[in-house]
């Protein structure tokens, strides 16, 4: 994936903000169609409620978790900086290309080539790529650094 000065590219307090070109889906761009009984009743997560057992209808994850197939792609998370945005060390996250990156969204992002997932922050004019773990200390883009965001995550995907 390139990251490249586009007409989208922003100079903010002599900091480079670019958005990644060229996406490469995982997989090749290979679409397999996989779809799942959806129950029609919902599941208490306190007090137990009747069983339902009626099917609403199959459900396509492909469609219900990617909403720009071409532009999506899933990564591995490694460390607890976002734990209390509930992503988590070994986590996978899909992150989509195709949305804007804006202020308060949580991004994937290249610092001067090294990755990360923050949420995005523009604080005073300045851009910062905060942690969702008070452990972590907010990234704020200096002059001359380059950042590159490579897109806007949507959905967590983590074991129970």
């Amino acid at each position: 994936m390139r990251c490249d000065p586009t007409p989208n590219s922003q100079d903010v307090l002599g900091a480079k903000v670019m958005v990644a070109s060229s996406p490469q889906p995982v997989g090749g761009g290979h679409y397999r169609v996989c779809t799942l009984p959806l129950m029609v009743s919902r599941i208490a997560a306190g007090f137990p409620s009747p069983a339902d057992d009626y099917v609403e209808k199959q459900i396509d994850l492909n469609t219900h978790l990617i909403q720009h197939r071409e532009a999506t792609f899933i990564l591995r998370v490694t460390g607890w900086s976002m734990r209390d945005a509930g992503i988590f060390d070994g986590d996978e996250i899909i992150v989509d290309r195709a949305i804007t990156p804006v202020d308060g969204k949580i991004v994937v992002a290249a610092i001067n080539g090294d990755l990360t997932v923050k949420r995005l922050r523009r604080i005073g004019g300045a851009v910062h790529l905060v942690a969702e773990n008070p452990e972590f200390p907010p990234i704020v883009l200096q002059e001359g650094e380059e950042l590159c965001i490579w897109g806007v995550v949507t959905r967590v995907l983590h074991r129970v």
